[in-house]
């Protein structure tokens, strides 16, 4: 299913004419946003003769510590707004698990947009009139909540949101009220099929067709997809976005695990994060989004931290934006290093959820000896198969990253779940 099957089904050619043409009335409206009109000026750059794409790359970059240290410095908002306060509706920030929350204001016409973007999101993934789609969120300031409820409105589908709500309260709101759709993170997807296990409810009988999640890498990793698709009986798409960017890509039903990247809202480029210079397409990098229909609060060359490897090869669905393999691959500050290894987390939890007696799992970085030691506390569904769980995941990790790893037991129940973001990796 397409949101707009034209703008979906464009050449490359048309794609970038699209997208320049965006650009332009894009730069036009930012005359008055004091942020990219002083950075653009300390560049030498006078950002009224960007044109297009290309001339892009003569901006500088821009990351989300610059953006909190503009905010801290300027407050309550900050230079990046384009207009005058008055003139913004909607107020979120990020959740600032890693530091200081970022605030982020729209603009009617920015949310618009976001309705537009996640339309993208819902009918790739073959949502759209007669759903009823259930976002198993807790809500407060954050964006993704409030703009998958405003979405889903938008493609016409029905919406209840799980705030305030326990996960068995939730799972009994699904079940009444023949849900077809789930949203929510793949970790918390998971969390509440164990909860229907314990208090009997049998979700693959139940209604949920489609699950779509955010919020980290997961609903494309194979492992964990299986698992949420076997747990619930459903057909699982990927979707990936950021308060500050947008929601800027989308999973379709060929369902080929590689998900869209939405070229009618953003523009994109992949870099080599030491160096910041482009790299070429099938190659690992850090992505950098521009987005097109936000200018109210824009970014410009922003730098997402997200590790991926574009594709511009076609599609089984006939959609021509590129894709992203794999989905998100991990963060670029995320990867670490042991013993000479590069791991991601991601890659990690791939490797876990390929295990059937993994309950949950927590991971910490020790030295000893001078050297780093992974060490990995698990539950298992059963404590009278730890041994032999701890075994095979000893045995994993050799075969698949050639490192030794130290388990121990942790026992059930004792290691927390996620709702949000799952931490399950932590320096000791």
């Amino acid at each position: 299913m397409f949101y707009d099957h034209r703008l979906e089904t464009l050449n490359r050619n048309q794609l970038r004419e699209l997208q320049d043409k965006r650009l332009r009335a894009l730069i036009c409206e930012l005359t008055s946003n004091e942020f990219y009109q002083h950075k653009s000026r300390t560049a030498g750059i006078d950002l009224n003769r960007i044109q297009g794409a290309e001339d892009l790359r003569a901006l500088p970059f821009t990351t989300k510590a610059e953006l909190v240290e503009d905010q801290t410095a300027n407050p309550p908002f900050g230079r990046l707004l384009t207009y005058p306060v008055s003139r913004y509706r909607y107020f979120h920030q990020t959740s600032g698990t890693t530091g200081r929350p970022l605030k982020c204001l729209d603009t009617p016409e920015s949310w618009e947009w976001w309705m537009r973007c996640w339309g993208y999101v819902y009918r790739g993934a073959g949502v759209g009139p007669g759903d009823v789609v259930f976002c198993a969120f807790s809500f407060g300031p954050y964006l993704s909540h409030w703009t998958a409820i405003c979405g889903a409105w938008h493609v016409g589908a029905m919406c209840i949101s799980g705030g305030g709500m326990s996960s068995e309260q939730r799972l009994q709101t699904i079940v009444d009220n023949r849900c077809t759709v789930l949203v929510c993170t793949p970790t918390y997807a998971l969390h509440l099929a164990e909860a229907a296990q314990r208090v009997g409810v049998d979700l693959p009988s139940s209604p949920v067709r489609r699950s779509i999640h955010a919020g980290e890498p997961g609903a494309s990793l194979p492992n964990v997809k299986r698992a949420i698709e076997q747990a619930w009986g459903v057909s699982c798409f990927d979707h990936a976005g950021a308060t500050e960017a947008g929601a800027w890509a989308f999973d379709c039903e060929a369902q080929t695990g590689a998900i869209h990247l939405n070229e009618a809202e953003f523009i994109f480029e992949v870099i080599d994060p030491q160096t910041g210079e482009s790299i070429g397409e099938g190659r690992r990098g850090e992505l950098v989004i521009t987005n097109l229909g936000r200018a109210g609060m824009p970014v410009l060359r922003y730098r997402t931290g997200d590790v991926v490897e574009m594709t511009t090869g076609p599609c089984a669905c006939g959609r021509t934006f590129a894709r992203i393999r794999g989905g998100v691959l991990g963060r670029a500050d995320d990867m670490i290093i042991v013993r000479g290894v590069n791991l991601y987390p991601s890659a990690i939890d791939d490797l876990m959820h390929g295990l059937p007696r993994v309950a949950e799992y927590e991971v910490s970085i020790r030295r000893v000896a001078g050297m780093d030691d992974l060490v990995i506390r698990c539950e298992t569904v059963d404590a009278a198969t730890f041994d032999e769980t701890a075994r095979s995941v000893v045995d994993a990790f050799r075969a698949r990253f050639n490192i030794r790893v130290s388990i121990e037991q942790a026992s059930a129940s004792s290691l927390p779940r996620y709702e949000l973001k799952a931490r399950r990796f932590k320096r000791a």
